[in-house]
């Protein structure tokens, strides 16, 4: 990776002038990458996410980038669950594809960078809406590399732009309660590395190896 990427997207994270919209792409293909080696005598594996084992993950994973898509398309996406019913055990890889390539189509737009849209979290500017989304689907790729006994190593880049948009909009000044999707933040072990520090961030521990 070049330092000129790494400077993009710590920028777009700190809510800049940057672009979030090359960093959510890398992130949905390193996503469908790793989805793409799920088989289905994994999908009952337990995840980094206590609720969820690799199926729920895959499921709510898919159903919240089609919210994602309606969000972009301008439509009410609070309205969408953010669960896929009815996919076959091996066709998780063909339906992010199909709602990963509608998310890039409707964020494609300089105009729904700048308009406000509506998120779980708010009403937001476009780009700070698509930096929290890099946020999500980065943790939860991390949270399937875990279940999947972690079979390659993933790009730091973009964990550390998840990381700067987590502190951002999680901040230790705001309280974690029922209503936050995310635990309360622990401590990385010194040396860790981004994902380790992102996962620390937003209150997630690595799986335990035997």
């Amino acid at each position: 990776m070049t330092t000129t990427g790494t400077t993009e997207t710590t920028t777009a994270a700190t809510a800049g002038p940057g672009d979030p919209r090359p960093v959510y792409t890398r992130a949905a293909r390193q996503a469908a990458a790793l989805i793409g080696t799920v088989r289905p005598g994994q999908l009952d594996r337990p995840t980094p996410c206590a609720e969820f084992d690799v199926r729920a993950l895959l499921s709510h994973i898919v159903g919240g980038t089609r919210r994602i898509a309606v969000v972009g398309e301008g439509g009410d996406g609070l309205a969408v669950e953010p669960v896929a019913e009815g996919v076959a055990d091996d066709g998780w890889a063909a339906a992010y594809d199909e709602v990963r390539v509608r998310v890039l189509k409707a964020w494609e737009s300089d105009e729904r960078m700048a308009a406000p849209v509506r998120v779980p979290w708010g009403e937001v500017p476009g780009r700070a809406a698509l930096c929290g989304y890099v946020m999500e689907i980065v943790t939860h790729t991390w949270d399937l590399a875990e279940a999947l006994g972690r079979p390659y190593a993933l790009d730091p880049e973009l964990a550390e732009f998840a990381l700067a948009t987590a502190r951002q909009v999680l901040p230790d000044s705001r309280p974690r309660d029922e209503e936050t999707p995310f635990a309360a933040r622990h401590e990385a072990p010194e040396g860790a590395g981004a994902y380790e520090r992102l996962a620390a961030w937003l209150g997630r521990t690595p799986l335990v190896r035997e």
